[in-house]
């Protein structure tokens, strides 16, 4: 076996072209293997990241519209009645069912949001932007750190006070170089105080963009409504998710007159609900891009069989001297098709190496765009490439070594 192993070594290094053109497909398929691996951990250090700064521990209570108010609301529209019908079906969410949630046992604190969208405006600066009116409850929930300034107080939300916080981008976008911090913007008809600025959150986050306010600010001056279109509700303990979601729908079915679940005009989702149907959607997107890979891998199997084929046509008059001088079958068979797995396995570590190397550019090119990617390449990555072409070479390779051994000798010694 060590002398197959030397020749195959030999033979390799005599036509080092067409060693690194045979390699080339295995190179391709695994490195996309690796860096699909190793982006997928990285994107998956975001998503862990963008939870916990809102909060690993929290419920999210939203809107639903059940099938028979859809119904109903395709015949109020068919009336001319569909956004008095509207103002209906989502005005049953109301901060007294946040006050009421935050009384339960399993829950620590819990703020409402409600959504709009308006021209902000500073100076001579204008942008359509997106602005959130959450309640002052939420600072104690969400992570997320101010670059400058302060956030704003109980008593200015339940005053109404026109007070903002900006993302990132809107604050750059609308105040260039000047110090937005006590700085007036014009909001649709209103005039706003900035108080605050957020971090940076990366180019995935949404928050940048946004300009918070106080709830009720959001609801009477901009909305002029009196509902909240989702609730942020924190738990005391994760473990015990289940039990106060059935708790929370039990007391807004309550609250809200409904006997059938059936009919429920909100949803309760945990975070970890929400993380499971990421993980469902990611791991078949990661299992399809794996599959293309190994379509790479494939062809380049095959490309690794027909050279071993050319090879073994190169080198005939070889094997029948060696068989002629008492080599078996199974010493013909053995050096081919360690030559073959040598291939399979340098192209494989060549694939890791050049695979983790485009995983380590996506992680810089992610940090400079300020989103918390983690570089790593995943042991089982390593190992499956490694396992991948080892069974590629054994696979492919056993074809052209067979036929090697099983030549004639007197018949390979007249080949020329």
């Amino acid at each position: 076996m060590l002398t197959a192993l030397k020749q195959s070594i030999k033979a390799l290094r005599s036509n080092p072209g067409r060693t690194a053109l045979t390699m080339l497909g295995i190179i391709i398929g695994i490195s996309t293997v690796i860096l699909v691996l190793s982006a997928g951990a990285g994107f998956r250090s975001l998503i862990n990241a963008q939870v916990e700064a809102f909060g690993s521990n929290t419920l999210f209570i939203k809107i639903r519209v059940p099938p028979t108010t859809k119904n109903r609301a395709a015949s109020a529209s068919q009336a001319g009645l569909s956004s008095a019908f509207s103002g209906v079906v989502v005005s049953s969410f109301k901060q007294r069912d946040l006050d009421d949630i935050k009384k339960l046992s399993g829950v620590v604190d819990d703020y409402g949001i409600v959504t709009g969208q308006a021209l902000a405006s500073y100076r001579d600066n204008k942008k359509s932007t997106i602005y959130y009116g959450a309640s002052a409850e939420r600072f104690n929930i969400d992570k997320t750190k101010l670059a400058e300034g302060r956030f704003y107080t109980q008593a200015e939300d339940t005053g109404g006070a026109q007070v903002v916080i900006l993302g990132a981008t809107i604050a750059k976008d609308l105040f260039g170089q000047d110090d937005p911090i006590g700085k007036l913007l014009r909001l649709g008809n209103l005039n706003f105080q900035v108080v605050g600025v957020y971090e940076t959150q990366g180019a995935l986050s949404e928050s940048d963009n946004i300009v918070f306010m106080p709830l009720v600010t959001a609801q009477r001056k901009m909305l002029g409504i009196d509902y909240i279109s989702v609730g942020i509700v924190e738990l005391s303990d994760l473990n015990a998710a289940d039990s106060t979601i059935a708790q929370i729908n039990s007391l807004m079915e309550h609250n809200h007159n409904i006997t059938d679940p059936a009919k429920d005009d909100f949803v309760v989702q945990s975070q970890a609900q929400a993380m499971d149907t990421f993980n469902t959607i990611f791991n078949g997107i990661t299992y399809l891009l794996i599959a293309i890979a190994a379509i790479s891998l494939l062809v380049g199997g095959v490309g690794i069989m027909n050279i071993m084929y050319v090879v073994v046509t190169e080198r005939t008059s070889e094997i029948g001297l060696k068989k002629a001088l008492g080599a078996r079958e199974a010493d013909i068979l053995n050096e081919f098709l360690l030559e073959a797995v040598l291939v399979t396995i340098f192209g494989g570590i060549v694939g890791i190496a050049f695979g983790a190397f485009l995983g380590w550019v996506v992680s810089i090119a992610a940090a400079s765009a300020h989103l918390a990617w983690a570089f790593s390449v995943p042991f089982y990555a390593i190992v499956l490439g490694f396992g991948v072409s080892a069974v590629i070479g054994i696979f492919f390779g056993v074809f052209p070594a067979r036929s090697a051994a099983k030549m004639d000798p007197i018949e390979a010694l007249r080949y020329e």
